[in-house]
């Protein structure tokens, strides 16, 4: 018979670790949804909403690039190319800078404040909707209303 302080090992452990602790790593499946971490979860939502943008108007959004932040930067004073909520910048378009070494037009999405004014996973999936159409008329010098009609 093996003495009792002799350790178990191979099929035996029943998935324990060597210092008993049970099973290490992922509970769900990556291929899951709940796998999926906020952050990814709202990078889908961005990329819903610009696809769907781009269907109608992919000739004028061909250059644009689209950036999500955790936070905005630290800035002592927003230009008028922040959308802001209050205080908070939830967006940011930066018109970009055409020419030989030009830089692309960038509409970057504040993710913690746009989380923290929704209700639900709805509340917010229109919210990146609406803040994504404000940023993209802004850009092309149209009414929200228009780019949505």
């Amino acid at each position: 018979m093996a003495s009792p302080d002799r350790r178990r090992s191979g099929p035996g452990r029943r998935g324990r670790d060597r210092h008993g602790r049970g099973l290490r790593g992922r509970l769900v499946p990556a291929s899951l949804p709940m796998s999926r971490t906020r952050a990814e979860m709202f990078d889908d939502l961005v990329l819903d909403s610009v696809e769907q943008l781009e269907q109608r108007y992919a000739q004028e959004l061909a250059g644009v690039e689209f950036a999500v932040e955790d936070v905005p930067p630290e800035l002592n004073v927003y230009d008028s190319d922040v959308l802001e909520d209050g205080e908070v910048p939830l967006a940011r378009l930066l018109p970009g800078r055409p020419g030989r070494h030009g830089v692309p037009p960038r509409i970057v999405l504040y993710r913690r404040p746009l989380e923290f004014r929704a209700a639900d996973h709805d509340d917010l999936a229109d919210l990146v909707h609406d803040v994504i159409i404000e940023q993209v008329a802004n850009l092309l010098g149209m009414s929200p209303e228009d780019l949505e009609g």
